[in-house]
């Protein structure tokens, strides 16, 4: 039963830092990356498709993306879909391929983009506590109902607290790299 509830813990806490690894791709470094655009959306014959399902994402050079649209009629789409992003791109048109540069960042959006990720870090910090804490109540509901005993309760407590350690841990790590990252010049 503690086994389970640990196997628990451990699957929801990788979870939360597979969310923050994809809102920390959607923070745009000074490179180009096709990661970028995961979240856009445009509409396919009358469907909201991802934009990786409706064209091909290529990197061009270190700052532009190259997007090619696999149908001509959807370009303009596209085009207002990376607009009306929160991205800050501008995208340019060539016939069925649309260039997105990627502006040079400055300092102060760096700094920006740098409170955005420690935002972001501290959100999955606290949904991993939170996940710790759901944990650590169905331990004690196991307790008081005497099905574990007092030891193997404070062990599942320990257990439990290595696990979160381990996850914030990681959470650190990833954030100092998206920092690194940012402030590459």
């Amino acid at each position: 039963m503690i086994d389970e509830l640990k196997q628990d813990a451990e699957e929801r806490m990788d979870k939360s830092l597979e969310s923050l690894q994809q809102a920390f791709n959607k923070i745009r470094t000074g490179r180009a990356h096709p990661s970028l655009l995961d979240g856009l959306t445009v509409s396919y014959y009358g469907a909201d498709t991802p934009l990786n399902q409706a064209a091909n994402i290529a990197v061009e050079d270190a700052r532009t993306l190259a997007i090619t649209v696999w149908e001509k009629s959807l370009v303009p789409d596209v085009e207002k879909a990376i607009l009306k992003s929160d991205l800050g791109l501008n995208p340019t048109t060539a016939g069925a391929v649309i260039r997105v540069p990627m502006p040079a960042l400055t300092e102060e959006t760096r700094k920006g983009f740098i409170r955005q990720a420690k935002q972001e870090a501290e959100t999955a910090r606290i949904s991993i506590r939170n996940i710790r804490r759901d944990v650590m109540s169905d331990v004690k509901e196991l307790a008081k109902e005497k099905e574990i005993t007092e030891d193997e309760e404070h062990k599942a407590h320990d257990d439990i607290q290595k696990i979160t350690d381990r996850h914030v841990e990681q959470v650190d790590k990833l954030l100092a790299k998206k920092e690194q990252d940012l402030m590459e010049i």
